[in-house]
Order: C-alpha cells, then sequence, then structure tokens
C-alpha cells in the first residue's frame, strides 16, 4: 500500500514538474540560456567589429547583469530584416537603414552614436587622384565604389548629390560596384576597381597603414553637409522594463575608457546619447525633398 502511495506521489511529481517546465516556456530574456541577440552591421572589418562589440556586451553585463550577443549581418538589408522578422532584439543600423526600419513600424530609436563629441557626421565624395576628377559632375563615365546600397554617406547622399551635379547614378555612371565597406571603397579605388566613389569622413586614414600613400593617391572631391550618426534600435516588441535597465548601462559604459575603447574599434563610436526616433525626421525630410521614394524600399 505504502509502495502505491509513493508510485502515486513519485507520478504527482513528475506530472507537476512537466506542466511548470511547459508553463515556463524559455528562459528569461538577456540570460545565457536566452541572449538579447543585438544585430550589426560592418563598416569595416567583420572580425573586428564583432570583437569590439564583444568587449563592450561583456561591460555591459557587468552593469546590467544581461547577458547580450552582438553578430554581424551580411548587410545592411539583411540587419533591418532581423529586427523586423524578430531575428534580432537590438541594433546598431546605419542611419539610412534607421530609417527605413522605423517606416516599416519595425523598431524604435533610443539611443544615438557621439562621434567627436557630435552625433552627427560627414560623408566623403572621393576619386583616384590621376582620375581626372576636380567636380562631382566629373563622376559621370566612371565606375563608382559604394558600401553598399542602403549606405547613407556612400550612397544615399551620394546619389542625391550627383543627380544635383547633373549625373545620372543609373545613367551616366559607367558601373556602380559594391566594396562591401567603407574602407574597401578606399582600396577598390587603390587597386584600380573604381575611379571613384564616397565613404565616410575620413575612411583614408583606416587603410593607410597597408597604403602608406593613400592620402595622396585618393582625393576628396567634397564633403556632404551634417548626417544623423547612426545608434542603437529595439525591435518594437522589445520590452521596456528592459530597454530602461540596458540605457543606462550603455551610456555609462560608452562613457567609460575601456568601453570608449572597444565601440571605437569596433563603430568609431565616441560615446552615446538618448533620442527617439524623431532624431531622424530632418533626415526623411531632406530624402522627401530631393524626391526620393523610401516607399520603394519597405516591403
Amino acid at each position: 500500500m505504502k509502495s502505491r502511495k509513493m508510485l502515486l506521489l513519485v507520478a504527482l511529481v513528475a506530472v507537476l514538474a512537466l506542466v511548470l517546465s511547459a508553463c515556463g516556456g524559455e528562459a528569461e530574456l538577456g540570460t545565457e540560456e536566452n541572449p538579447i541577440v543585438w544585430v550589426l552591421v560592418p563598416s569595416s572589418e567583420a572580425e573586428g567589429v564583432l570583437a569590439g562589440f564583444g568587449e563592450f556586451t561583456d561591460m555591459v553585463f557587468e552593469e546590467s547583469g544581461l547577458v547580450i550577443e552582438p553578430f554581424v549581418a551580411t548587410s545592411n538589408a539583411a540587419a533591418i530584416e532581423a529586427l523586423c522578422s524578430g531575428e534580432a532584439h537590438m541594433g546598431a543600423l546605419n542611419t539610412f537603414s534607421s530609417v527605413v526600419a522605423i517606416q516599416r513600424d519595425c523598431v524604435d530609436v533610443n539611443l544615438v552614436a557621439v562621434r567627436y563629441g557630435s552625433p552627427f557626421y560627414n560623408g566623403q565624395m572621393v576619386a583616384a587622384a590621376d582620375a581626372g576628377v576636380e567636380t562631382i559632375a566629373d563622376f559621370a563615365g566612371k565606375t563608382f565604389c559604394r558600401a553598399d546600397e542602403y549606405s547613407t554617406s556612400s550612397w544615399i547622399i551620394p546619389s542625391l548629390e550627383l543627380r544635383a551635379a547633373g549625373v545620372d547614378p543609373d545613367a551616366d555612371l559607367a558601373g556602380i560596384k559594391d566594396a562591401g565597406g567603407h574602407d574597401l571603397v578606399i582600396i577598390s579605388i587603390l587597386e584600380g576597381e573604381c575611379e571613384v566613389g564616397a565613404s565616410f569622413v575620413d575612411a583614408r586614414s583606416s587603410v593607410e597603414e597597408q597604403y602608406p600613400d593613400v592620402m595622396d593617391r585618393v582625393k576628396v572631391v567634397s564633403l556632404s553637409a551634417d548626417i544623423p550618426n547612426d545608434g542603437v534600435q529595439y525591435a518594437k516588441d522589445f520590452p521596456q522594463e528592459l530597454r530602461d535597465q540596458l540605457n543606462p548601462a550603455l551610456i555609462s559604459v560608452a562613457a567609460s575608457e575601456a568601453g570608449a575603447e572597444a565601440l571605437s574599434s569596433a563603430y568609431s563610436w565616441d560615446g552615446l546619447e538618448e533620442h527617439d526616433n524623431s532624431f531622424y525626421d530632418p533626415f526623411l525630410q531632406v530624402l522627401e525633398a530631393a524626391g526620393f521614394d523610401i516607399s520603394t524600399l519597405i516591403e
């Protein structure tokens, strides 16, 4: 009789354990078992970006207790899709990708990067020194290198500047090549794969160790107006309580010497400051005023 009661008790405990397991679902977000996934887009070399953010997120864990797992997407478009599909919880999208994701209602901007004390940066149109290019109008008939089609300073703004100079990017360029990064734009010009291109200011310095004469061989043709920086975005359904826990930690670690060094090596970020989606409204208005139809990129 006792053995039967014991067996019944064991069975009840087993059933209860199964029920609790089913009700509990997956582990709490922000733990080793269920880390917060942070999607990144490399602006230069993927391993260096991942290493820098890995060091940074380790420091954020010490500050917040939240586990973050960064990964590098293959492109800006893939990073947007990761956030919109639920594959990633937070992102470090570039400016134009942020605007696209906001228009798709996939993300909320919470933090914006600071570089050289400013939440804005500039792009540059560049050319091989021996290409005979003096103005943007001279880009006609040349092969153009860009980081990729979603790069703000390497294509979105330059494509508008080309049109303003009377150069139709679709008809007047000899070709357009996606180099895969701002440093690779410069290298492509140095290697003769393109005569012209565009990048952030000054991407030439990132390859100066490999090409000591880059400043002489690749010249700056023009500088863009101020462009709002990239930053940190959260997927729409990312819990507010976790945002409230993460944002102060991200800002605090970014302000520390070790955190700033890690971010600088990865994304050339010097710090972070709080902004929301409206920070990008003036940039969106510039695109719309120039006739750029962002809806063609929203699925």
